[in-house]
């Protein structure tokens, strides 16, 4: 299951070399563990509550200058697509700075820009200044953090814990997005009722909170980079790793067209506001919803790793992921719908959790940043393009209609999916390789 053209040890770090004294530990036993977590956790809250009141926003905005559903859902994709760009630009760049520079540095850095745009659209909001283009222009400069955030963070959590409990790390950090994600579109919902500034000020005084936690982490060492000394050879070998192993490729291009095509929580807002004919607080359950189910999901695997067929559990999660997007699509029942989300959201997390084990045992520390970058491009291209392009066939087709032919094209690259990369349907075990293949210099 470990591709590449050569296969190298990678040099032990004191994680490593302590790794089998320190297998017993759960990671809230390391102090910088729990900082990352608390970190997380506020940030996350932060975000989220951000994301719910652009969209609500945006999409309000564009119904109170005249546009129809159709038109105002077509901003809602625009929201999505002024995200990605910047993700799509800078990936190579962002995942070279993750193995070139100190990982915590980065983090702080684009914290500190989050704490910009917080203080930037609380001010246009209470001024009553907001506009649609003020609300595209911060929404790119998140992009532009959330491109170098993600590769730099992802790369930070496997050295802040020996190998041998990083399953449990991935499903303990992803608890503190999902419990995040819980708190943060409730929040922003009735804070939005508030006052529509509110949000914004709570989501930037969650950030310092995030940015003080990352200033506790102490120093980690970091593997070099090895090969090529010239910053684009090294930036490329990243894809070319990705590329070279068809289970990292598989795990990270299955999640990309699932959620690329089957992206229901774009809608929402036009759920909420013309299908439910409710406000911002039933938006907020609404994206709260897969959340709970996947919170729940991650505190089970927190305590309970898979341990058997996890690559086939992963297709089955993708494949209930789209026929729970089919049956919201059709419901128009409140209480189902959340239901139906929640399964959406509990299944999701079960594939997040099985790709980023496997992705991260099997690369190289001296490759996360970059390997990394490129997993969050197709993450973020399988978010923010699919929210992009889930608004612009709701424009086209209508938004149930376009939630509809998302999940089942979702059970559809399942299908394919197991048949292309039959190195999923073979991965059994979070087993931690005893040799990680990297390219070797072209």
């Amino acid at each position: 299951m470990i591709a590449g053209d050569a296969v190298r040890m990678l040099p032990a770090t004191p994680a490593l070399r302590k790794g089998h004294a320190m297998a017993a530990e759960t990671p809230f036993s390391i102090p910088d563990f729990r900082f990352y977590w608390t970190a997380r956790l506020a940030s996350t809250i932060g975000q989220v509550s951000m994301v719910v009141v652009i969209g609500w926003q945006a999409y309000d905005t564009a119904r109170h200058i005249g546009m129809g559903v159709k038109e105002a859902s077509f901003q809602l994709g625009l929201i999505g697509a002024v995200q990605f760009l910047p993700l799509f630009l800078l990936t190579l760049v962002t995942g070279w700075t993750a193995d070139k520079l100190d990982r915590r540095f980065i983090a702080r850095a684009t914290i500190s820009l989050e704490i910009f745009c917080a203080a930037a659209l609380g001010w246009l909001s209470w001024t009553d200044q907001i506009t649609l283009p003020a609300i595209f222009a911060i929404a790119a400069l998140l992009g532009v953090a959330r491109a170098f955030a993600q590769p730099a963070l992802q790369a930070l959590a496997p050295n802040l814990v020996p190998l041998e409990i990083l399953p449990k790390a991935i499903a303990t950090s992803s608890l503190a997005w999902q419990a995040g994600a819980i708190v943060g579109p409730a929040a922003g919902g009735y804070l939005y009722a508030v006052g529509p500034e509110m949000p914004y000020f709570v989501a930037g005084g969650l950030f310092v909170i995030s940015l003080t936690c990352m200033f506790l982490i102490g120093p980690k060492p970091r593997t070099a980079i090895r090969g090529s000394r010239n910053p684009w050879r090294q930036m490329i070998d990243g894809i070319r790793y990705v590329r070279h192993n068809r289970l990292v490729l598989g795990a990270i291009s299955l999640d990309l067209f699932a959620v690329l095509l089957g992206g229901a929580t774009a809608m929402l807002p036009v759920y909420a506001r013309d299908i439910f004919h409710a406000d911002s607080t039933a938006l907020g359950n609404l994206r709260a919803a897969p959340a709970i189910g996947a919170a729940l999901t991650a505190l089970w695997f927190s305590a309970r790793p898979l341990e058997r067929n996890v690559g086939v559990k992963m297709l089955t999660a993708v494949g209930v992921f789209g026929a729970a997007t089919i049956a919201f699509g059709l419901s128009r029942s409140m209480p189902l719908s959340l239901l139906c989300l929640a399964i959406l959201g509990s299944a999701d997390m079960l594939s997040v959790y099985v790709r980023q084990s496997l992705i991260q045992l099997y690369t190289p520390d001296a490759m996360r940043g970059r390997v990394g970058a490129v997993s969050t491009l197709f993450i973020s291209a399988s978010n923010e393009l699919g929210e992009a392009e889930s608004g612009f066939l709701a424009a086209l087709i209508g938004p149930v209609t376009a939630v509809i032919a998302g999940g089942v094209a979702a059970i559809g690259v399942t299908l394919i999916w197991a048949r292309w990369f039959p190195e999923l349907r073979h991965a059994r075990t979070f087993e931690v390789p005893e040799t990680l293949a990297v390219p070797k210099e072209a």
